[in-house]
């Protein structure tokens, strides 16, 4: 996925307002509400989405808990951009596993991957990412591990880079790419063995 062109002139615009952003940043941290309104803006459809494909019960109102503790934990943050995407989806990921506890529940499986998500690739990544906004996919889908379903949802949802998600996943990039690599491997045998019908 790092080779499409939309990845390299993504790259090459978060460079570009990199220092716009780390501006906005420590705007936020003094309470700037245009600080806030550009972060929850860029923000809250990623984590809400997110936290669709990984199950959360109710992923908006999990979504708003998460943007809360951001605001409450944000003069603690020290980083760049990068850094601050990467800092955000760990505490998505982080409240995911409280209301998980707090529900006294633990799925092991995505209840509904998200069909309102704009999903898009390359050769074959493309083709295999074109279904993944389709319903039918939760039978592909709860066939992979948990690592390698976290994976596609922080690339594909998320839009993060490879090195956002290992931060959040606290793995190794080599390591994100394999389950990223095996995953869309998966998915693709799935879909040419014709085991699930799209």
């Amino acid at each position: 996925m790092s080779h499409r062109p939309e990845n390299k002139m993504r790259t090459r615009l978060r460079s570009q307002t990199e220092d716009n952003h780390d501006s906005r940043i420590e705007a936020a941290k003094s309470g700037a509400e245009w600080a806030w309104a550009e972060i929850y803006e860029e923000f809250s459809g990623p984590i809400t989405g997110y936290l669709r494909s990984k199950g959360a019960p109710d992923p908006e109102d999990l979504s708003s808990e998460v943007f809360l503790q951001v605001a409450r934990d944000i003069h603690r943050f020290d980083g760049d951009e990068s850094k601050f995407r990467s800092w955000v989806f760990v505490i998505a990921h982080r409240r995911l596993i409280d209301d998980r506890r707090s529900n006294a529940r633990r799925p092991d499986e995505i209840d509904k991957f998200p069909d309102d998500i704009d999903l898009a690739g390359g050769d074959v990544e493309e083709e295999v990412m074109a279904h993944l906004s389709d319903a039918r996919m939760y039978e592909i889908l709860k066939t992979l591990t948990e690592d390698q379903r976290q994976v596609l949802a922080l690339r594909i949802v998320g839009d993060l880079t490879l090195e956002e998600t290992a931060l959040v996943m606290h793995k190794r990039v080599s390591a994100v790419k394999a389950l990223q690599r095996r995953a869309l491997g998966s998915v693709k045998a799935t879909l040419e063995g014709g085991r699930v019908t799209l």
